[in-house]
């Protein structure tokens, strides 16, 4: 089978390198000429470790193409995954499906053999019936062209193992309807599935609701345990501590009860907006009003960032040198989109902070979004001169720094873990006021 992939975006050049991989003849197809032109030379527009080497292979093999032309996909291609985005509306929590919608269409009009569209896209439950009807109104006469749903599940960071080597695949068809399109992806993923990975097959509906019911869960734990840490603050607990413990019960799990400044990037924030949009359209926006909160809490931990910066310089921001340390979302990723550390750096700026940015890989990135900040292009750049220091992306670089390192440089010597990464007692006995959120703030002299 041949293979294209709609959108060459960071979820579609991942499955279009991933699939190549696998060993399929893949076509990635966009309606960006100068990005299907960086990506025909093998040059990767976003940082995502291990996918730069595996496109530079497969495009040098021949395996692995791009092109403008859904023509060309259309008679090139069995399968046609969609991977093109659905950002939040302007103005609006719902997602914008004209680019899915158009996608879609566009392939399905294309096609001149049988093929299977498999929406990989996030999308509001109820979109894939209705693009499974735009498809067979699209399609030409004696073509048939199926459509499944097929959520993607990456993990910035850890993209193309995620991608070749899944906790899950769900597959979601339109009853006995989607036979064919069933057997044609238990062929693509046979690899995967012959590994044991797991095979979840459902309805549309179910398929649609499992990406963002995760995403929500996942946003739903991390500001639960940010809301706690607002707590243990003020009557003097350690957040890290009681993370650890309620973490140790099986039913709970540790991850992603790690304190700090909150949640970012493209996926969550838009899906738990997206999902309160979708489900208030379909009358029942009581049953995820709680979500309305996780986003409040998340919010609220930048400007409680901001505030315990303001504190440790003194009350004023004013004219003080700030290291901020990280820009992206999360470490190994140069993604800025609704970066918690980002947002707290252009904060600190617009209240008079002299702001100096460091970041190993989003530098570029951040200074596209907000291009009045300071942006240095070391740690020791960042640093020196500083007055306090904020660690706010959990890079390995800024992990593994130590008070010896740093306490030449800066001007005052306090750092502000908005990670909670950081040895406490090393920063401490290294000189340094350490402050964390979640934990009793420490007197400033």
């Amino acid at each position: 089978m041949k293979i294209t992939v709609l959108g060459t975006g960071y979820l579609g050049a991942t499955h279009a390198a991933s699939m190549a991989e696998l060993g399929y003849e893949v076509l990635g197809v966009d309606v960006d000429p100068a990005k299907v032109d960086a990506l025909s030379r093998g040059e990767l527009p976003f940082h995502e470790p291990g996918l730069a080497e595996l496109l530079r292979e497969h495009v040098g093999s021949g395996r692995l193409r791009f092109t403008t032309s859904y023509e060309e996909a259309g008679a090139f291609g069995d399968v046609h995954f969609v991977g093109v985005g659905t950002p939040q509306r302007p103005g609006a929590f719902a997602a914008d499906m004209r680019f899915v919608d158009a996608a879609v269409g566009s392939i399905a009009a294309a096609a001149t053999k049988d093929c299977v569209i498999a929406g990989k896209s996030t999308v509001p439950v109820g979109s894939a019936r209705r693009l499974a009807d735009i498809a067979r109104a699209s399609a030409r006469p004696g073509v048939d062209v199926q459509l499944v749903w097929n959520p993607e599940f990456l993990r910035e960071g850890f993209a193309v193992a995620d991608t070749l080597r899944p906790d899950r695949m769900v597959l979601g068809l339109d009853g006995a309807d989607g036979a064919r399109a069933e057997a044609v992806m238990r062929r693509v993923y046979a690899r995967q599935l012959e590994s044991g990975v797991p095979l979840i097959v459902t309805d549309y509906e179910t398929a649609e609701l499992v990406k963002v019911a995760a995403n929500a869960f996942l946003a739903t734990k991390i500001s639960f345990i940010n809301a706690l840490s607002e707590l243990t603050e003020v009557v003097g607990g350690d957040i890290r501590t009681l993370a650890d413990a309620i973490g140790l019960d099986e039913r709970i799990g540790r991850k992603f009860l790690n304190a700090g400044v909150g949640f970012g990037g493209g996926c969550l924030p838009k899906d738990i907006r997206a999902l309160r949009a979708r489900a208030a359209e379909l009358g029942v926006e009581q049953s995820v009003r709680f979500l309305a909160e996780v986003d409040d809490v998340n919010t609220r931990r930048r400007g409680a960032t901001v505030q315990a910066v303001t504190e440790m310089l003194g009350g004023s921001v004013v004219g003080k040198q700030v290291a901020v340390l990280g820009a992206a979302f999360k470490p190994d990723s140069d993604d800025v989109r609704d970066s918690p550390a980002l947002d707290i750096a252009a904060r600190l700026h617009s209240i008079g902070a002299e702001v100096a940015v460091y970041d190993p890989k989003a530098n570029a990135n951040a200074a596209k979004r907000y291009p009045r900040l300071d942006y240095v292009d070391s740690l020791e750049a960042a640093v020196t001169g500083a007055e306090v220091v904020v660690l706010l992306t959990e890079w390995a670089e800024f992990k593994a720094m130590t008070p010896a390192q740093l306490e030449p440089l800066v001007a005052v010597p306090q750092i502000l873990d908005g990670r909670n990464v950081l040895d406490p007692q090393q920063w401490e006995a290294g000189g340094f006021t350490y402050r964390a959120l979640g934990r009793r703030a420490l007197p400033v002299a």
